[in-house]
């Protein structure tokens, strides 16, 4: 009997076992297909064209000035150097070209006894500019010195003085620099001549080359007595001379008038020359007058002049 049911039971047992699968190996994972790919189209970027600065085209004002000042510029020139200096003849509104470098310092010398009233450079931060002195009382002179940062610059200078105004183009070069540069003063120089030439006629006899045994010192001189009375007068036979004192060359001179027969006053042709009065003529009677309100009149009467007169008329 209990065979029977042991046997009974393998019998349920085994079907349990065959209905239970053997475990599977892992499949791979079957991939879910996905939907095609939208084609996206891109724009290339735009090209922006580069920005080229409009070149300028001067203006018919711009073009004159440039004209203007290439044809004021004063380039350095081998006659004009007196050893490392550059001397430039000075003229108003001229521009003096002076050539400068790195490292090394140009002298800019001023006449002497010249004091600056002010210096003004166009590029203050490229360039050193300074000033110094030499010499001492009539001979002191102001020297102005500039000296540029790098090459291949480009700048103007002013300076004003008590007695000019100076304008100057420095350009930088890699290695040549200008030593020096100063002026000479034409204008200055002709009213030097002109005065020594006033001085010596001033100085000259008025009376050379007459015989003194010639002159004729008889007149009087009367009337009133302002700072340019006359000392005296004469005459050669030819000319009157009348000498004034040396306070006549500074302040006003009185016209001439000489008076006639019958007292009326002509004004009469004459010149100046340093002290005296020149008249291309002789008189009996003159008259320097000078002022309007209160004027001055002073007489000059050639003596013996009423007697010869008389004697003429009888």
């Amino acid at each position: 009997m209990n065979r029977i049911l042991l046997a009974a039971s393998a019998l349920v047992a085994v079907p349990a076992f065959a209905q239970t699968s053997p475990p599977q190996p892992p499949q791979a994972a079957t991939a879910i297909p996905s939907s095609p790919p939208v084609a996206t189209t891109i724009a290339p970027p735009s090209v922006v064209p580069p920005v080229v600065p409009r070149r300028h085209k001067p203006s018919p004002a711009e073009l004159r000035v440039r004209t203007a000042n290439a044809k004021a510029t004063q380039e350095p020139a081998a006659p004009a150097f007196v050893n490392a200096v550059q001397v430039y003849p000075y003229g108003e509104g001229v521009l003096y070209r002076l050539f400068a470098a790195p490292e090394r310092v140009s002298d800019i010398a001023l006449q002497p006894g010249e004091a600056i009233v002010s210096v003004a450079a166009g590029d203050t931060a490229r360039w050193t500019v300074g000033d110094t002195t030499s010499g001492s009382g009539e001979s002191r002179r102001v020297h102005i010195l500039v000296k540029p940062f790098a090459a291949g610059l480009s700048t103007n200078l002013v300076i004003t003085t008590d007695r000019r105004a100076y304008h100057l183009q420095l350009d930088s070069t890699p290695a040549t620099a200008m030593a020096a540069l100063s002026w000479t003063y034409p204008q200055d120089e002709m009213i030097a001549i002109r005065r020594q030439q006033a001085s010596a006629e001033a100085a000259r006899p008025v009376a050379a080359g007459l015989a003194v045994e010639q002159l004729n010192f008889a007149y009087a001189v009367t009337g009133d007595r302002p700072a340019w009375r006359p000392l005296r007068a004469f005459d050669d036979g030819r000319q009157t001379f009348v000498e004034f004192p040396a306070s006549v060359s500074v302040g006003e001179a009185p016209p001439l008038f000489v008076i006639g027969d019958r007292g009326d006053a002509q004004l009469v042709n004459y010149r100046m020359t340093g002290r005296f009065y020149v008249v291309d003529r002789l008189f009996d009677t003159a008259e320097l007058r000078l002022g309007t309100k209160k004027q001055a009149v002073v007489r000059i009467v050639r003596v013996g002049a009423d007697s010869s007169r008389r004697r003429r008329t009888s």
